[in-house]
């Protein structure tokens, strides 16, 4: 018989009973039963129960050991009869008596309940990653991004793509995030950049004619955390294809993103072919670039109605207005609610009305009924085709600002009213990205998006067009409110690639200098690409229905990027930072002076620590 097990914990079945068998694995719970021990072992593939019986040397050994100890058990299988079958275990027909134990490798007092949600915090979960990977729930969020990955793998393989390595060691490029740069210890002074992307590396692969290239690659950025964003590193489906169009591209990927959904998403409905949305449509309509089409409600712009209007508070701002339907039965906690939600957005307060009706005429009640003329009635109640039962809630002020917190309550409010599908994935493209945008704070014109994309009308859109008005060839697909990727069809012209970086503020130098490699490609016969790259990390999150990407990745930084198992960052000696020619300066701290002393009179001194700690 093997050293180790003859079977895994998971596999063994009735058919087995009355067979010798050789277990190794993790105690994973532990019963004692009148002297008679019962025990969960477990190991990678399942769990299976041991009954150990007293007065034997495996029930003292057995007795006396912490949970999570790894052993090795023989035994013999038996059946559990029928009253004592687990239907919710494939291994719940039988039960193994053990007959010999040995301890494989000890285990000190755990930190945390394995076997249990104990609401243990996430610095501690990440600190002793390794146990908290044992859990049911960790173990199949990784073995699920296992499955999927090996899934895209094959179906890009299968649809005439190759499998491609791009260096990690590169150049900086302006992919909108920070670099994590690595100094040179043969060129003083000077960095490799960890890639953002494969970005110039794949568009040089299809200039050297591979024609259809992906890549499960890992990118880097140095940005903070959010709840769909790991800091540090994620990976990606990378894709990129010659001689096709932004209509190509979408068919490749819509066939591998809904035959992934659709095989590991527990049954949940997927929506294909996938809408497409312009930008600026969804800004209007979902107040975002990134609209969870699960909500089943629209926002609409009726400015128009408030032009002029003598309600100072809408009159001559931009006004989003959400018509809820089938609203009557909501009590006024329903509008209290989401006002107070609106607040957390950001919001000074929701204004609403609802809409009921008179002599089978519609009426509007509420805050702000009385401040709105029968014009004002009748041309809202054209624009959002409100029918009596509606709640109208409406957003005024700055349009980005009115977008971001209406498209927010326009989430919460389809959830609160019934609204909002549960148990679907609803994908779409957003399209028409604008190429250029101006910064707020400067008013210099900066690239929106990607830089390498290729502008809507080419040259002389570039040339003829106001920057802000030029579209390009890029999209992003999103699926229930989650950005999964951005893409584009590419520049491939050189000209076009100096006139873009131009109106971005790049000189002729200044693109040879920073791009020279991917411009010389350009001038020695470039097809027409372009590609996608969906987030590996947000596709699990999404199946394996998590609220936070880190849940997905077996060993992710925190929130403040650090690993806390391994201890990174770390600081090195002298002797290394030497060797790399490299100087270390800290931020300065600056020290805060003491309080001064309480005088006997009552009186105290200023205190120094507010301009101290300024």
């Amino acid at each position: 018989m093997h050293r180790y097990r003859s079977h895994t914990c998971g596999e063994l079945r009735a058919s087995d009973v009355d067979t010798d068998v050789r277990l190794s694995g993790w105690l994973h719970n532990r019963r004692n039963l009148g002297g008679i021990l019962f025990i969960d072992l477990r190991d990678h593939h399942g769990l299976v129960q041991l009954v150990v019986r007293p007065d034997t040397a495996a029930n003292e050994a057995l007795s006396s050991i912490t949970k999570e100890t790894v052993v090795r058990i023989d035994g013999k299988v038996l059946t559990r009869g029928a009253d004592n079958v687990n239907a919710e275990l494939p291994t719940g027909d039988i039960e193994v008596e053990v007959t010999d134990v040995e301890v494989l490798g000890a285990a000190d007092p755990l930190p945390f309940t394995i076997n249990a949600d104990d609401g243990v915090n996430e610095e501690r979960r990440l600190e002793y990653r390794f146990l908290d990977l044992r859990r049911e729930r960790m173990h199949r969020n990784i073995m699920l991004r296992s499955a999927v990955i090996a899934t895209l793998r094959q179906k890009m393989t299968s649809l005439g793509f190759n499998e491609m390595a791009t260096p990690i060691l590169s150049a900086t490029s302006p992919e909108g995030a920070r670099d994590f740069l690595v100094p040179s210890r043969l060129h003083a002074g000077r960095f490799y950049a960890l890639p953002q992307a494969p970005q110039q590396f794949k568009q040089l692969l299809m200039i050297a004619g591979f024609d259809r290239y992906f890549q499960i690659a890992p990118c880097f950025r140095d940005e903070d955390a959010r709840a769909d964003r790991s800091p540090g590193e994620f990976y990606q489906l990378d894709v990129e294809m010659s001689f096709v169009e932004q209509e190509d591209v979408f068919e490749v990927i819509e066939k591998v993103m809904t035959e992934v959904f659709q095989e590991y998403g527990g049954g949940r409905e997927v929506t294909s072919p996938f809408v497409r949305i312009p930008f600026r449509e969804a800004l209007v309509k979902y107040g975002s670039d990134k609209p969870d089409l699960r909500a089943k409600l629209e926002l609409v712009d009726v400015s128009g109605v408030f032009a002029g209007s003598g309600f100072k508070a809408f009159a001559d701002k931009h006004v989003r207005a959400l018509a809820v339907p089938d609203t009557a039965g909501q009590s006024r906690k329903f509008f209290d609610q989401m006002g107070e939600f609106a607040v957390e957005q950001g919001a000074k307060g929701l204004a609403w009305v609802r809409v009921g009706e008179d002599a089978g005429q519609p009426v509007l009640t509420g805050p702000i009924a009385k401040f709105l003329t029968e014009d004002d009635v009748k041309a809202l109640l054209g624009e959002l085709d409100a029918k009596p039962g509606t709640a109208i809630f409406f957003g005024a002020g700055e349009f980005d600002e009115v977008s971001r917190i209406m498209g927010a309550v326009r989430v919460e409010a389809a959830k609160r009213a019934g609204h909002f599908e549960e148990n679907v994935f609803r994908f779409c493209w957003i399209v028409d990205f604008p190429m250029f945008e101006k910064d707020e704070e400067t008013g210099k014109i900066e690239f929106s998006h990607n830089p390498f994309s290729m502008p809507q009308g080419g040259l002389e859109a570039l040339r003829t067009m106001d920057p802000l008005d030029i579209l390009a060839w890029q999209y992003d697909i999103v699926c229930n409110g989650t950005e999964l990727s951005s893409g584009a069809i590419r520049n491939h012209e050189p000209e076009i690639m100096y006139e873009a970086f131009e109106i971005a503020g790049y000189s002729k130098d200044d693109v040879e200098r920073e791009f020279g490699g991917m411009l010389r490609a350009f001038k020695f016969g470039a097809p027409p690409h372009g590609g996608i790259a969906p987030g590996v990390d947000r596709i699990v999150m999404l199946l394996a229905d998590e609220p936070n990407i880190r849940e997905t990745i077996s060993f992710p930084l925190n929130g403040n990027a650090q690993d806390l198992l391994m201890g990174a960052p770390s600081e090195v000696d002298e002797s290394r930072l030497r060797e790399l020619h490299l100087n270390i300066r800290k931020p300065q701290v600056k020290a805060v002076a003491p309080k001064a002393a309480v005088k006997t009179d009552a009186k105290a001194e200023p205190a120094a620590d507010a301009k101290a700690a300024e």
